[in-house]
C-alpha cells in the first residue's frame, strides 16, 4: 500500500505544519456554517486533506452526500473525452454541446441539489486556475445564485489564475510549505511505524530526503518509501525527478552552455511528446533552476515569461525569447 494513502491524515489534529489555518477551519466546522472558501499554497501542505477533514466534521457518515469534488485541471485539460469517460457525468454531459455549456452545467446540477441533513452542501474545484476565465464567469452566477444551500471551495497552487469576481467572494488561506522539522518528525514516526526500532535509514538519510521534498509533505513520504524499498539514497535527485524533470534539467544545460537550438527542442519535447502547457514546462524549467543557481536575473526572466504566458501570448515565441534572454544576460 501507498504510505502517502496509508498515513493520510483523517481529521484535523492529524495534520502537520498547518496550525493557524487549521485552527480557523475547526472553529468554522464547529459553527456548523462557513462561506466560500479559496486554499492556496504549494503542492503537499494539505490543501485537499483539510478540505475532506472539513467535510466530515460537518457531515459526518452523509460526507459524499453533500460534497462534490470536480477535477477541473483533468477536466479542462483532457476535454470532452475526460466527461465521456467518467461516470458521474454520463447522465449529465451533452455532447452536442461545448466544453464550456457542459462544465456550467455540471456545475448548476450539483449545485441545485437538495442537501441531505444539512443547511447547503459543498463543490469543491481542485486544481481551480485551469479553468478559462469564461468557466469562472460562469461559476460567479452560479455562486450567487444559488449561495444559500451550496458553498464552494477553490483548491490551488495558483490564485492569481482567479479572477476577482471570484477571489473577492472566498475567504482566504494560504498552506506554507511545511517546515523541515515538521517533515522530519513525521517521516521518523512513519519509520517506528513500519520498522520499529530497526529502521533501514540513519538520520542523515532521512535529512537528505526532508531537503529534497523541500516543504512537500506528499513528496517526502514517497521518497521516504521509495528509499527503504530500493537503492536510491546514493543519488536522491535523479530518484526525485520526473522524466519531464529530467528533460527540463537538459534544457538549463543546454542553455547554461549557450546553445540555444538544444534548449528549444527540449522545449518543444515536453509540449508537444509529453503534452505539458507551457505554464508547466515553465514550472519544470524552473524547479531545474532552483536547484543549481542563487540567480536574481534567472528568476525575474522566469517571472516576467510567467506573467506574460497569462495573458495569453503565444507560448513558443515567449518560452524560446526567455532562453534567448537567459542565455544573453547570464550565461553570455
Amino acid at each position: 500500500m501507498l504510505w502517502i494513502e496509508k498515513y493520510r491524515p483523517k481529521s484535523f489534529e492529524e495534520i502537520r505544519g498547518q496550525d493557524h489555518v487549521v485552527s480557523h477551519l475547526k472553529r468554522a466546522a464547529r459553527s456548523g456554517d462557513i462561506p466560500h472558501l479559496l486554499l492556496t499554497g504549494p503542492p503537499g501542505t494539505g490543501k485537499s486533506v483539510a478540505v475532506e477533514c472539513l467535510a466530515y466534521q460537518l457531515y459526518g457518515d452523509r460526507m459524499a452526500e453533500n460534497m462534490t469534488v470536480i477535477q477541473t485541471a483533468d477536466l479542462f485539460e483532457q476535454g470532452k473525452k475526460y466527461l465521456e469517460g467518467d461516470e458521474r457525468y454520463g447522465h449529465l454531459y451533452q455532447r452536442e454541446q461545448s466544453l464550456l455549456s457542459n462544465f456550467k452545467n455540471i456545475v448548476r446540477w450539483y449545485a441545485s441539489i437538495r442537501p441531505l441533513d444539512s443547511d447547503f452542501r459543498i463543490i469543491v474545484f481542485e486544481g481551480a486556475s485551469a479553468m478559462t476565465r469564461e468557466a469562472q464567469q460562469g461559476i460567479r452566477r452560479i455562486m450567487e445564485r444559488y449561495s444559500r444551500t451550496c458553498r464552494f471551495i477553490f483548491v490551488t497552487s495558483r490564485p492569481s489564475a482567479l479572477i476577482p469576481a471570484i477571489s473577492s467572494r472566498c475567504l482566504p488561506f494560504f498552506f506554507v510549505p511545511v517546515e523541515s522539522r515538521v517533515v522530519g518528525d513525521h517521516l521518523h514516526a512513519i519509520l517506528a511505524s513500519e520498522f520499529g526500532d530497526t529502521s533501514p535509514l540513519s538520520d542523515d538519510d532521512t535529512d537528505l530526503i526532508v531537503q529534497a521534498a523541500a516543504g512537500d509533505m506528499r513528496k517526502a513520504v514517497v521518497l521516504l518509501q521509495v528509499s527503504t524499498g530500493e537503492e536510491c539514497l546514493g543519488n536522491l535527485i535523479r530518484c526525485s525527478q520526473t522524466e519531464t524533470g529530467q528533460i527540463a534539467q537538459a534544457a538549463l544545460t543546454a542553455v547554461s552552455t549557450g546553445d540555444m537550438i538544444s534548449a528549444v527542442r527540449r522545449f518543444e519535447t515536453l509540449m508537444i511528446e509529453y503534452g505539458l502547457t507551457s505554464r508547466e514546462v515553465l514550472h519544470e524549467f524552473r524547479t531545474a533552476v532552483r536547484r543549481e543557481y542563487n540567480d536574481p536575473r534567472l528568476s525575474i526572466a522566469i517571472a516576467d515569461t510567467d506573467y506574460t504566458l497569462t495573458h495569453g501570448n503565444n507560448e513558443y515565441l515567449q518560452l524560446n525569447a526567455m532562453l534567448a534572454r537567459i542565455i544573453a544576460e547570464v550565461f553570455s
